[in-house]
C-alpha cells in the first residue's frame, strides 16, 4: 500500500458497539469492516489492588484468551524503569494463543496475495500499538493518572497506528467511552487495505493522507524513521545486517519502550524485501508468559530480536552471544557519539554503558563512503527523510546483492519449459545444492552489483544454517512448485487433440487425469497457480469432454448430482 489520502470524513455509522456475533469475519457481517484493520481495541489502567488491569475491550465480544490479556497490561505501560511522565508512544508483538480464531474472509486473502512478505498478515501474532500517558493528578490515590489506549491488529502498519492513536488517544482521555465508541464506528466504515492503493481513511473529522495541504501527512503505512533510529550505531549498521540475516539473537536494552520498540522495529526492516523469518519482540517484560522460555539456559538462545527497557535483563541474558545498549536519541545537528564495539565479558548488570556487546566480526567491511554521505548530509542540515531514503536504499541494494546469486541459482534448477509434456508428470526441480552455489560466485556473486569488499562466501555459509535461508528457500521452493503446475496445465490445455489421447486408455488412466486437472483448477482458482483465465476455461471444457467420454455410471460418480 502506497499511502493513504481521501476526501473528507464519512458520518459514523449508528449502532451498539459490540454487537457483532462471536469471531464474524464474512465481508458484510458486523465488524467485517474493522476487523479488516483491527482485531481489538483496549484500553488498560492501574488499579491500586491488581496492577494493571484491562478496562475496555472493543468490540466487547472480541475474544481474548486470559494469557492474552495478562500481555496486553504488561505490556502496556512502561515498567519502573523507563519513568516516562507525559504522553508516550511504543508497541509490542505477542503470539497468539488457542489457535486461530475464526476463518478471515475473501478480502484478507486477497490482500495477503498482493502484498509484500513483510506486509502481509500475521498468522500467528498480535500486534498492540500503545498510546500511554502518566500525568499528575491529585484526584487519584497514587496522584497519577496512568491509562494506555492500545491498537490490537494483524498488519505490521507502525506509522499509520501511531498517527491513528495520536489523534484518538487525547481526545479519548478527556471524553472517554463515547469518543471511543464513535471512533470504532468510523473505522467500520473504511474500505479494506490495498496493496499499491490510496485509500481514503476519515476519523474524527480529519483525513489521513499524503496528498498536501492535508492535516496528517503519511507517505508509508509502515516505514519508521531509520536515520533517527540507528543514529548512534550508524557505524556498526553493516553488523547489524549481518546479525539480522543470520538470525543471531540480539537483546536491545534501551531506556524506555518507544526506543526499544523503534530500534527492533528498525533493525528487522532492514532486510526488506526479503522476510523477516525469526521471531522478534519490540517490547518485552520479566512478566511476559514467554519469559522463561526466552531465559532458560539448558538449550541455547532462540532465534529472537528482544527489546527491554530492565537492567535486569543483562543478568538473566548474560549467555546471548548479542547485547545492544542504547541511550535516549539525540536530536542534534550532529552525529551522536556511536556506540563501540565490546566484548561480552565488559557487561555489568548496574550501569552498563552504551555499546554492542558481541564476540561476532562481521564478514564484509564497513562502507566508509555512506557514513561521510550521512555526516555530510548532517552537516549540510540535509532533511532527515533523505538520510534515511539514503540508508534504506544502501541497505535495500545490501541484501539485493546477497540475495540476486540466490535468485540466480535457484532459478537454474527450475526444468526446462520443453521438457513439460501434457501426458507426463511434470519434472522435479532439481536440489539446492550449496557447494554448487558456492562455486557459482566466482562469475555470479554479490561483487557484480556491490562494491564491499569482505568474505561474502563465509557469510552465505553461516546463511545457509539460519532460519532466514530456510524461510527463503521453502517460499522459493513452493513458488517454482506453483509454477511448474501453472506450466504442465497450460500444455495439457494447449494438447491438440485430447480424444486421440484417450483411445488407448484405460478408464482408471481417464478418471485420473479428470483428478489431477480438478485438482490444478482448485488450486489455480485459490490464485495458487499463476495461470491465465482462458487456460482456467480451456481446462474446464476439457473437463467436461473427458467426463462425456466414460460410461454413464463413472459419469453419475465424478458429476454427483
Amino acid at each position: 500500500m502506497d499511502a493513504l489520502s481521501g476526501a473528507g470524513p464519512r458520518r459514523a455509522r449508528g449502532g451498539r458497539l459490540g454487537a457483532a456475533s462471536p469471531g464474524a469475519r464474512a465481508a458484510g457481517a458486523p465488524w467485517a469492516r474493522f476487523s479488516a484493520w483491527l482485531e481489538c481495541v483496549c484500553v488498560v489502567t492501574f488499579d491500586l489492588e491488581l496492577g494493571q488491569a484491562l478496562e475496555l475491550v472493543y468490540p466487547s465480544d472480541f475474544r481474548l484468551t486470559d494469557k492474552e490479556k495478562s500481555s496486553i497490561c504488561y505490556l502496556s505501560f512502561p515498567d519502573s524503569h523507563s519513568g516516562c511522565l507525559g504522553d508516550t508512544q511504543f508497541s509490542f508483538r505477542i503470539r497468539q494463543c488457542g489457535g486461530q480464531r475464526s476463518p478471515w474472509h475473501a478480502e484478507d486473502r486477497r490482500y495477503d496475495s498482493g502484498a509484500p512478505v513483510s506486509l502481509q498478515r500475521e498468522p500467528a501474532h498480535y500486534f498492540g500499538y500503545v498510546y500511554f500517558r502518566q500525568v499528575k493528578d491529585s484526584s487519584v490515590k497514587r496522584g497519577y493518572f496512568q491509562k494506555s489506549l492500545v491498537l490490537v491488529s494483524r498488519l505490521p502498519f507502525v506509522r499509520l497506528f501511531q498517527a491513528l492513536l495520536s489523534l484518538i488517544a487525547p481526545e479519548y482521555f478527556d471524553k472517554l467511552a463515547p469518543c471511543l465508541e464513535a471512533v470504532c464506528n468510523e473505522i467500520d466504515q473504511w474500505p479494506a487495505p490495498v496493496p499499491g492503493q490510496t485509500l481514503n481513511l476519515p476519523v474524527m473529522g480529519v483525513v489521513l493522507q499524503n496528498l498536501l495541504p492535508a492535516p496528517v501527512v503519511l507517505t508509508s503505512v509502515h516505514e519508521l524513521d531509520l536515520f533517527r533510529c540507528f543514529q548512534p550505531v550508524l557505524t556498526h549498521v553493516q553488523t547489524l545486517w549481518e546479525l539480522m540475516l543470520l538470525g543471531e539473537p540480539l537483546v536491545v536494552l534501551a531506556p524506555s519502550p518507544a526506543v526499544s520498540s523503534e530500534m527492533v522495529l528498525a533493525l528487522i526492516s532492514c532486510l526488506q524485501p526479503l522476510k523477516f523469518c525469526c521471531d522478534y519482540r519490540p517490547y518485552f517484560t520479566i512478566h511476559d508468559s514467554e519469559f522463561k522460555e526466552f531465559t532458560t539456559r539448558t538449550q541455547a538462545p532462540p532465534n529472537v530480536v528482544l527489546g527491554v527497557t530492565n537492567p535486569f535483563f543483562i543478568k538473566t541474558l548474560q549467555h546471548w552471544p548479542h547485547i545492544l545498549r542504547v541511550g535516549e536519541p539525540k536530536m542534534s545537528g550532529d552525529l551522536p557519539k556511536q556506540v563501540k564495539l565490546k566484548k561480552p565479558s565488559r557487561l555489568k548488570t548496574l550501569d552498563t554503558k552504551p555499546g554492542l556487546y558481541t564476540a561476532y566480526s562481521a564478514h564484509l567491511h564497513r562502507d566508509k563512503a555512506l557514513l561521510k554521505r550521512l555526516l555530510k548530509g548532517l552537516q549540510k542540515k540535509r532533511p532527515w527523510d533523505t538520510q534515511t531514503a539514503l540508508l534504506r536504499r544502501h541497505l535495500l541494494e545490501l541484501t539485493q546483492s546477497f540475495i540476486i546469486p540466490l535468485e540466480h541459482y535457484m532459478a537454474s534448477l527450475m526444468p526446462l519449459q520443453k521438457s513439460i509434456t501434457p501426458w507426463k508428470t511434470p519434472p522435479q526441480i532439481r536440489p539446492f545444492r550449496q557447494d554448487d552455489f558456492l562455486r557459482s560466485l566466482e562469475h555470479a556473486g554479490p561483487q557484480l552489483t556491490c562494491i564491499l569488499k569482505g568474505d561474502w562466501l563465509g557469510l552465505y555459509r553461516r546463511f545457509f544454517k539460519s532460519p532466514h535461508f530456510d524461510g527463503w528457500y521453502r517460499q522459493r521452493y513452493k513458488e517454482m512448485a506453483h509454477k511448474l503446475e501453472a506450466l504442465h496445465l497450460e500444455a495439457i490445455c494447449e494438447a491438440q487433440n485430447i480424444e486421440a489421447w484417450m483411445k488407448d486408455k484405460s478408464e482408471v488412466e481417464v478418471v485420473d487425469l479428470v483428478l489431477k486437472l480438478r485438482e490444478k483448477l482448485v488450486q489455480a482458482q485459490g490464485h495458487q497457480l499463476p495461470v491465465k483465465e482462458a487456460t482456467l476455461r480451456r481446462a474446464q471444457l476439457y473437463i467436461e469432454t473427458v467426463i462425456g467420454s466414460l460410461p454413464k455410471d463413472l459419469q453419475a460418480v465424478l458429476c454427483p448430482p
